[in-house]
């Protein structure tokens, strides 16, 4: 029978299988630094000596602004951890993660787990990439198979090629409109048709890229001519198989699109589904315009901004932003004279890393416009709350930049012809390899590296304060904001959850240790977002054992269970029935996620019995009873 792309290689990466779900081998890992300290103290808690992967990557990219020393402790743990366990390790300014990992280490047809949503990148080059929460990447570094809920996988067809000015961030903008950021939860993206060709392996990373933002498990495009191309420029041609679904394979569910129909898109405050036509925008005042994330900063996507600001200058009411992806995408621009284009438009340089996408600085003023080529415009993401921030393509930003308003780039003339060379800059000096003599490796650690917190065995009974009702769509910022000021503390847990909510209740982190014992209230989506475990790991600290939603986000959902909090689905009627303030009594939970028993639920202020269920996979079930992942690894150790 005809087998899609995805299927052949999820085949070939089954290590055993449920009626539920696939246990995948993993070949790759990648951490980057504002999960990478937990995975890491996760990892050493498991009491291994040595990575059982092929290859395990510590980037620094996320925390680079050292305004205190807890980034720089944080980074020279990192340093040291890999040294001693057999990791390479990427150094601050080599780049970020998705970028360099897509240039110096992706291989088609391999298996990538990374503790940053924006993981499936990867399949830009033909790989299986997913992104989880460091835990679950600690465990793979274990060699633990991964699991995941068996994926639908949804064919895009793309037809023709785009328009001049048209780029493949507007396709995955459509893909976005069509779909919505909760359509992809438990679907694989496999992007086919002719379309495809016209693409180069950049432009496929940005769809795959964003694919995260539809909650989807991965996104995938063939490995074809166009990745051996790549991969030849990059010195790894060895590397390259050819890769695609066979024909007449059958997908789930189909999405055609003729990418000679699409427009310059964008996608408006505060989801990365609200998208309009530029042309919807136009003529309106933009205060602030950044280039770069790991969506589009390849070398392409500068090479087409320098070309379109040479011998002109930024708008002189507009702030204008460029971050590199990698210091190989920084080298060339400077080499080829694109920086210069690019510095004397006005423009400032920023480092190759996440910046201002993860809110480490270039916050945009007050009410202010900003238009970003970044992944995610959630609320006050910008470090500005005020702020209105709308996703473009490198395209429509560099108009916008010198306009100072929105702007159709096709009104800017002809297309920049853009030639990439057949060979281009490697240089992995800032790539360290793990110690060839591990046991000489001391560890240093900071003052504000922590334990991790314990939790004990899955409790029978509890007695539950409801601490948030929330609507739809909670993202992982709400729940642990970012930001220039919260991250540093991503290794003090006790520190990080003074923060847990706050831009929803600055109160919360103190009513819920009041508390000692409570849940969280939700609608649909709860936990969309990045990879983050510690919106699960610091509110396990303030004491919240359940979240009670309609639906859950994926990676979120993965984070509560291996921390030992109740993923509970309700329906409707309970959500409308329930208040904030209320108590919940849940009894005979250990029968409930064994299956044996239905969830005996209670509202003690009202006397009403909710209608609550547990769905959980068989190795689910084994890790709530045991209180989380890390416990249920150290059981199987012990057995």
């Amino acid at each position: 029978m005809p087998k899609t792309l995805t299927q052949k290689i999820l085949e070939d990466h089954i290590a055993c299988e449920t009626p539920e779900e696939y246990a995948l081998k993993i070949d790759q890992t990648l951490t980057q630094d504002a999960t990478g300290t937990m995975a890491y103290l996760e990892f050493e808690a498991i009491g291994l000596e040595r990575v059982q992967t092929e290859l395990s990557i510590s980037y620094v990219d996320h925390n680079t602004l050292q305004s205190g020393f807890e980034n720089a402790d944080d980074h020279r743990f990192l340093q040291d951890i890999a040294k001693k366990y057999g990791i390479y390790y990427s150094r601050p300014g080599n780049g970020i993660c998705h970028q360099v990992h897509l240039e110096r280490f992706g291989i088609p047809g391999k298996t990538l787990l990374g503790s940053d949503s924006h993981t499936p990148t990867g399949g830009g080059i033909g790989m299986i990439a997913i992104g989880a929460g460091g835990l679950d990447v600690a465990a793979a570094m274990a060699g633990m198979p991964f699991s995941i809920p068996k994926p639908k996988v949804v064919g895009v067809v793309l037809k023709s090629e785009l328009s001049p000015w048209v780029s493949a961030k507007d396709i995955i903008l459509e893909v976005l409109r069509r779909v919505t950021v909760k359509g992809g939860v438990g679907r694989i993206f496999e992007y086919t048709g002719d379309g495809v060709r016209s693409l180069s392996v950049p432009e496929r990373a940005t769809i795959t890229n964003m694919g995260a933002e539809l909650g989807a498990t991965a996104s995938i495009f063939p490995s074809d001519d166009v990745t051996r191309t790549f991969l030849a420029a990059q010195g790894r041609q060895h590397h390259w198989k050819p890769l695609e679904a066979d024909e007449g394979a059958v997908y789930n569910e189909v999405i055609e699109i003729d990418l000679s129909l699409l427009e310059p898109l964008a996608a408006c405050p505060h989801s990365p589904d609200n998208i309009v036509r530029i042309q919807e925008l136009a003529g309106r005042k933009v205060d602030q315009v950044l280039i770069g994330s790991c969506t589009n900063s390849s070398l392409k996507d500068l090479m087409m901004v320098a070309s379109v600001l040479r011998g002109r200058t930024v708008h002189p009411d507009t702030s204008f932003g460029i971050a590199p992806g990698s210091r190989q995408v920084l080298s060339m621009l400077a080499e080829n004279g694109a920086l210069t284009d690019i510095i004397s438009a006005g423009a400032r340089i920023l480092e190759s890393a996440c910046g201002p996408c993860i809110g480490m600085g270039q916050a945009p003023r007050t009410n202010a416009v900003s238009v970003r080529t970044f992944n995610r415009n959630f609320k006050g993401r910008s470090g500005t709350k005020s702020a209105e921030v709308y996703l473009t393509s490198p395209e429509v930003a560099v108009a916008c930049a010198l306009s100072g308003h929105f702007i159709d780039p096709r009104e800017l003339g002809d297309y920049p012809v853009i030639t990439l060379p057949d060979t281009f800059l490697i240089d992995d000096s800032m790539i360290l390899p793990p110690a060839k003599d591990p046991g000489s490796v001391e560890v240093l650690r900071g003052p504000n590296i922590k334990p991790l917190p314990k939790r004990g065995p899955m409790e029978d009974t509890m007695d539950l304060e409801v601490l948030l009702k929330l609507q739809d769509n909670i993202t992982t910022d709400d729940i642990m904001p970012a930001g220039a000021k919260i991250l540093p503390l991503r290794s003090n847990i006790e520190a990080i959850s003074h923060y847990v909510f706050s831009g929803i209740d600055p109160d919360f982190s103190a009513h819920a240790k009041e508390a000692r014992s409570g849940c969280i209230l939700a609608r649909d989506n709860y936990g969309q977002g990045s990879s983050r475990e510690h919106a699960a790991l610091a509110p396990m600290y303030l004491g919240v054992k359940a979240v009670l939603a309609r639906s859950f986000a994926r990676i979120h959902r993965s984070n509560l269970i291996n921390f030992g909090i109740l993923p509970i689905i309700i329906d409707s009627e309970t959500y409308a029935a329930v208040e904030r303030g209320a108590r919940i009594v849940l009894e005979h939970i250990l029968p409930a996620i064994d299956g044996a028993a239905a969830l005996d639920a209670r509202d003690t202020l009202t006397g009403r019995k909710l209608d609550c269920t547990i769905s959980l996979s068989e190795r689910e079930r084994e890790i709530l009873k045991e209180g989380g992942l890390l416990n249920y690894i150290k059981s199987k150790v012990r057995g």
